[in-house]
């Protein structure tokens, strides 16, 4: 598929993310990062957020399985969820995340396991997503660079 192609569907699979408000405006500012210089900046933020948020989250359920579970233990765990998500503009990660602690501060168990099947919903729809957006952006790299090595061998023999 031409690049121009796997942009456009990118960018309509960038568009609806924001229109379900799973990202935010930090989303765009993280993109703005992404340069020459860094060309798979986006890339290694969102592949970083995907193996964290996936990891406090078996976490999280470990903690609340426990007998006694430790409030104050599972409330930082949140946080560095809502601070991750927050960085990549998971915007319905992020919130729900501020809906676990508020539950984490009251001891509520209850509260916080149908807040972790909320989050864990909310962050499994959108690291699909991501995925999907971090095969496309493979594809138009190898598209690209395709075309790079085309373009010199053309070059070279005229």
């Amino acid at each position: 598929m031409a690049a121009a192609a796997l942009t456009n569907q990118l960018n309509a699979l960038v568009n609806n993310m924001f229109a379900m408000g799973l990202l935010d405006d930090q989303f765009q500012q993280l993109q703005m990062l992404q340069d020459s210089t860094a060309p798979d900046f986006v890339s290694e933020v969102v592949t970083l957020f995907c193996d964290d948020g996936e990891r406090i989250i078996c976490e999280l359920a470990r903690q609340l399985e426990k007998p006694n579970v430790d409030f104050d233990r599972v409330d930082s765990y949140v946080h560095q969820l809502k601070g991750s998500s927050a960085s990549v503009g998971a915007q319905k990660v992020k919130n729900t995340c501020i809906q676990f602690r508020e539950f984490c501060q009251q001891r509520s168990r209850d509260g916080c396991l149908k807040t972790l099947d909320l989050v864990r919903t909310e962050f499994y729809d959108l690291r699909s997503k991501f995925q999907a957006m971090l095969q496309i952006m493979n594809r138009k790299a190898e598209s690209t660079e395709k075309k790079k090595n085309c373009d010199a061998e053309a070059e070279g023999a005229s």
